[in-house]
């Protein structure tokens, strides 16, 4: 049995990040801040769950949302792929056909990940020749087997390696670490081609747009991804 096509892997890479599989063996849930991102989701599952507040202090400190359904087949298969209850820190690689990766590494980067552009300017006052359109990718994950994972198979696929850290609250005496790849300016740009390959793909709409302005920059041929 399998659920394979490009959108349920776009939803298996948000379970990845911001999903929890619930303890009844049944349950999914995904809770994020972004409305948005949960219709995306409940439209790739073909389901009509209601979208529900989350109240603060249940997932962060402000409101967010939350939908839940119940599947045994669905919930099983994602088992078998690799996921698991209690994933945050001991997730390690998952059965991703590479057919779709590109489609799940879009929902790991839309649930737990960013894509930041932005004009530096830090030395602009020495030259004008000192501003740079400054564009980075970022990965994260509280499991360093699943970041080496990722790291892995965007190599394989785009010859491309990124580089990793971690990163602690020091506020937090307890707190663990969370494992950071980044991607900077020119590898970016090879990651968000891979990513956004032709239009009207799922995903969180703040960050294509982020995509789609730095891509029409940088890309002003014949060849311009039109989103």
């Amino acid at each position: 049995m399998t659920f394979w096509n490009a959108d349920t892997a776009y939803a298996v890479g948000l379970i990845t990040t911001d999903g929890n599989l619930s303890k009844d063996k049944r349950h999914i849930s995904l809770t994020s801040a972004d409305i948005q991102l949960l219709q995306a989701f409940r439209k790739c599952l073909s389901i009509n769950n209601k979208i529900c507040v989350n109240p603060p202090g249940s997932y962060s400190k402000n409101v967010c949302y939350k939908i839940t359904f119940g599947n045994i087949r669905f919930y099983n298969w994602l088992l078998k792929i690799g996921l698991r209850t209690n994933k945050t820190f001991d997730l390690s690689s998952l059965d991703i056909p590479d057919k779709y990766f590109c489609d799940f590494l879009r929902g790991h980067v839309d649930g737990d990940g960013s894509i930041i552009h932005y004009i530096d300017r830090h030395n602009s006052y020495k030259d004008k020749l000192y501003v740079y359109d400054r564009i980075y990718i970022a990965f994260r994950s509280g499991s360093l087997l699943h970041i080496k994972w990722i790291q892995r198979s965007i190599k394989r696929f785009l010859n491309i390696y990124g580089s990793l850290s971690a990163w602690k609250n020091k506020k937090r005496a307890d707190s663990k670490s969370i494992w950071v790849l980044r991607f900077c300016k020119k590898e970016s740009l090879t990651l968000l081609k891979y990513l956004y390959y032709k239009p009207h793909l799922p995903c969180l709409l703040r960050k294509k747009k982020i995509a789609e302005s730095f891509l029409k920059k940088t890309s002003p041929s014949p060849e311009t991804i039109v989103f």
